[in-house]
C-alpha cells in the first residue's frame, strides 16, 4: 500500500469521435499533424524513441513507452520539474471510436500543473477533432 503522501492524480478526458482508429492513429503518431494540434516536435512511432514537444511557453521531454498501433500510445511527459505518463487508448465503436487520454503522475503538491493539464488536454483535444475533419482518411 502506498502512503495518501504520494499518491498520484490524473488527468482523463474520453470522446467519442466518429472516425475510425486509424484516422485518430494518424493525428496521434504523425509529426506534422501533431504539431497542428498539440506542439512542434520530432515524435517517431518507435518504442523508446526520445522526443520533443516545443510550445511557446517551453518545452516537454518525452519517450515512447507503449506502442500498439491503432489501439495504444504511452509516453512520458517531463516538464517543469514534473515527470508525468499520458496514455492514449483507441477503442473502436459502431459509430467511430472511443478515445481515452489518461495524463497519469500529478502528486499532491502540484495543484497547478494538474489543473493546467485538465484545461490543456480538454483544448488540444477539440484541436485534434477539428484536424481529424479535415484531414483525409489514408
Amino acid at each position: 500500500m502506498s502512503q495518501p503522501a504520494t499518491e498520484t492524480r490524473s488527468v482523463v478526458v474520453e470522446r467519442e469521435i466518429a472516425y475510425p482508429p486509424e484516422k485518430i492513429w494518424r493525428a496521434l503518431t504523425q509529426p506534422h499533424l501533431i504539431a497542428e494540434w498539440l506542439m512542434a516536435n520530432d515524435f517517431r512511432p518507435e518504442m523508446g524513441h526520445r522526443f520533443e514537444l516545443r510550445g511557446d511557453w517551453g518545452s516537454v521531454e518525452c519517450q515512447v513507452l507503449e506502442l500498439e498501433p491503432n489501439r495504444t500510445l504511452s509516453y512520458s511527459w517531463g516538464a517543469m520539474g514534473l515527470v508525468s505518463i499520458v496514455t492514449w487508448t483507441l477503442t473502436p465503436m459502431g459509430t467511430g471510436t472511443h478515445l481515452r487520454m489518461e495524463h497519469s503522475g500529478f502528486p499532491p503538491d502540484r495543484q497547478r500543473a494538474f489543473y493546467g493539464a485538465q484545461q490543456g488536454w480538454r483544448k488540444y483535444i477539440t484541436n485534434m477533432e477539428q484536424i481529424l475533419a479535415r484531414v483525409d482518411a489514408q
